[in-house]
């Protein structure tokens, strides 16, 4: 095996290693919520993994900073939920999970992602 071969087979093996531990062993903080929550939407959401209680009524406020399109609408599938998010104003939403799991939310067009985990 030539020099130029054996280079690029280290920067390939590199490149692979830097993928999987950037993107897939990313860790999220989860926050523990217990009334209400205010998340931040400025290119994402912050904080992306909220923990709230089994059966009881929970209070979730987005304020959206970003003015990208793709970020102004959120949407709860598992709750049934589609809610526009003008620029600059807090929109609630109030769920009240009557199952532990984790459900997904994300933006309108399913670019953007966060987690809500109920136990």
């Amino acid at each position: 095996m030539t020099f130029d071969k054996v280079v690029v087979a280290i920067v390939g093996l590199l490149g692979i290693i830097f993928v999987y531990l950037f993107f897939l062993l990313k860790k999220t903080k989860e926050v523990t919520i217990l009334d209400s929550v205010e998340i931040i939407v400025n290119g994402g959401y912050s904080p992306e993994v909220i923990s709230i209680p089994k059966g009881k009524a929970t209070k979730i406020t987005f304020i959206r900073h970003d003015s990208n399109s793709c970020l102004e609408e959120v949407v709860l599938g598992d709750f049934k939920i589609r809610k526009h998010l003008p620029l600059n104003e807090p929109v609630t939403v109030e769920i009240t999970p009557q199952e532990a799991g984790e459900f997904g939310y994300s933006c309108g067009m399913g670019m953007f992602h966060g987690k809500i985990v109920v136990k």
